[in-house]
């Protein structure tokens, strides 16, 4: 028989802080901190150095992957238990999927698209994507709109992961070299050194005086950077047919409108919006209509052709290996500031893909002989809710990225692009571009072998 001790008591417990957060709130977040970029001498990546440590982390993940979840609160587990200051950020379906799982309290964005774009602005500092290409593009398209984009460490965990070299068995180096990069090392070299007995020992660095002061052991030496390859973007405008008005006479200047419906372009209810980047790639497509599309090219003001052709596809040196690849298009190593111009099945057997500089500006015009109403017109995989009409243009250009003040090893902060953090440190004998090599070769299948003969 069960005998209950009449001095026994029960013991109380703390319940963990299982919260999540929902922004925007005044103060929850501290500010933005904008990294700084050191070029070194052969140009071709650069190298991160933070202020002080960041503090906000954009996580995302690709949906609908049970697996990719579980290695999602792997990561936040450790980063919430290794690096106690770091505030971890979530989409609001994934926050409220893994928050209880986790020591500390998470932080959800905003539903609202206004109230999330000021938190992405003014609050991420680091965005950790966990999945494949498409889950880099659409953290990338969060800034769409802006053109300084958070450092982006992407781990591959999905189809191809062309764009992800990281493996997710490395994040716990990858994100030290990433949180360290740039650290001075002078205090770990004052806490490792051996003072004699006669000479006393320097008292501890106070944090306000160095903000890495809490961090010893974890320097990776003043000179040794997490190395980023800047992946340029594309800024696109699209500008619907003027409607008919009275007056035709007077012509008046399309106004430059991004992604919306084509019936609220045509009203004019909206205002000229800032500039729409894209990473991958701009495409003009027949869609549904049965018909090859017809769309005029003009280039830096210049008639180039008229192309009769299931589309048209104006990529990106980072979009060449995508949907321009498999046209027909050629690759680009994403150093290299250029355009891709590629025709979807041309009719023509003589049009060929064409490499522009990246400062070229590229109208494609939907010529008044196109034979259905419109084309469709997609930007990063967003497509405009209806065709683009007769007389629409999208225009189309290289993003200043500002790397003029890099060359010959200077250091500053970049103004464009997307800053993707590769594998390797700056400050090594590694060369910059074999993380691409190795991506044709290994992902790609580049020049692969076929026959008995393999």
């Amino acid at each position: 028989m069960l005998r209950l001790w009449p001095f026994a008591r029960a013991f109380s417990t703390t319940a963990r802080r299982l919260d999540v957060i929902q922004l925007p709130r005044p103060d929850a977040l501290p500010a933005r901190r904008f990294p700084s970029y050191q070029a070194n001498h052969q140009n071709d990546l650069l190298g991160v150095q933070w202020p002080a440590p960041l503090r906000n982390v954009l996580v995302m993940k690709k949906e609908e992957s049970p697996n990719i979840t579980e290695s999602l609160v792997e990561l936040s587990y450790h980063l919430q238990n290794t690096y106690p200051s770091i505030n971890l950020i979530f989409e609001p379906s994934v926050a409220s999927a893994v928050h209880t799982e986790l020591p500390s309290p998470v932080y959800s964005l905003p539903q609202s698209n206004s109230d999330a774009q000021k938190v992405l602005q003014e609050n991420v500092d680091l965005i950790t994507t966990l999945g494949g290409d498409g889950t880099i593009l659409h953290a990338a398209s969060l800034y769409g709109r802006v053109q300084r984009v958070p450092p982006i460490l992407a781990f591959s965990m999905g189809t191809l992961g062309f764009l992800g070299e990281w493996k997710f068995g490395e994040y716990k180096r990858a994100f030290r070299d990433v949180y360290m990069s740039g650290a001075s090392a002078a205090l770990e070299q004052t806490l490792e050194r051996n003072y004699p007995d006669d000479v006393p020992t320097p008292p501890p660095t106070n944090s306000d005086e160095d903000p890495w002061a809490s961090f010893r052991g974890k320097f990776m030496g003043p000179n040794r950077h997490a190395r980023i390859l800047l992946r340029h973007r594309l800024q696109v405008s699209v500008h619907p047919p003027s409607p008919p008005t009275a007056s035709s006479s007077s012509k008046s200047a399309k106004t430059p409108l991004t992604l919306a419906t084509a019936k609220t372009l045509a009203q004019r209810k909206l205002q000229a919006p800032q500039p729409l980047y894209a990473l991958n790639e701009i495409i003009m497509h027949r869609g549904r209509a049965p018909h090859l599309c017809h769309i005029s090219i003009s280039v830096n003001g210049r008639h180039l052709t008229d192309a009769i052709a299931d589309g048209l596809i104006v990529a990106s040196p980072t979009g060449s290996t995508a949907y321009s690849l498999s046209s027909g298009g050629c690759i680009v190593h994403p150093l290299v500031s250029s355009l891709v111009l590629t025709p979807i099945c041309p009719r023509s057997l003589s049009f060929r893909p064409l490499v522009l500089p990246a400062n070229a500006e590229v109208v494609l015009r939907v010529a008044e002989k196109n034979r259905s109403e419109g084309v469709d017109v997609s930007v990063d995989g967003q497509r405009l809710e209806e065709p683009l009409a007769r007389g629409g243009e999208v225009r189309i250009t290289g993003e200043d990225v500002g790397l003029a003040g890099f060359r010959g090893g200077g250091r500053g902060e970049v103004q464009g692009g997307v800053p993707s953090i590769v594998r390797g440190l700056s400050g090594v004998q590694e060369r910059g571009e074999d993380h691409w090599v190795g991506g044709l070769n290994g992902l790609l299948k580049f020049n692969y072998p076929f026959g008995d003969g393999v």
